[in-house]
């Protein structure tokens, strides 16, 4: 396959993602779609060090990857914690955490 293909790929996985970030309101969604574009970026990333022949691109991926993880469990730590206080997972019903 071409660096073009991975690259239209990187950029879809990227794009449905920002979109769903912009339009969804349900936090598990909001995760998900950063987590899709995250997965866009390290796609790209990948894409270019194997092209480049450059072993460096892989080691940030897993890095990214790595990172990605950390910010998944991070996030689905504040989400029960925030479950069992509020019973909604709307973003837009949750003001009454502003300071």
């Amino acid at each position: 396959m071409s660096l073009n293909a991975f690259l239209v790929v990187g950029a879809l996985l990227f794009s449905l993602g920002a979109a769903g970030v912009l339009i969804r309101r349900n936090l598990i969604v909001l995760l998900m779609c950063i987590e899709l574009m995250l997965n866009g970026a390290n796609l790209t990333l990948a894409a270019f060090g194997a092209y480049l022949d450059d072993m460096r691109g892989a080691a940030l991926v897993v890095f990214a990857l790595t990172v990605a993880a950390a910010e998944v469990a991070v996030g689905l730590a504040i989400l029960v914690a925030l479950s069992r206080v509020y019973p909604v997972v709307n973003v837009d019903e949750l003001d009454q955490l502003r300071g």
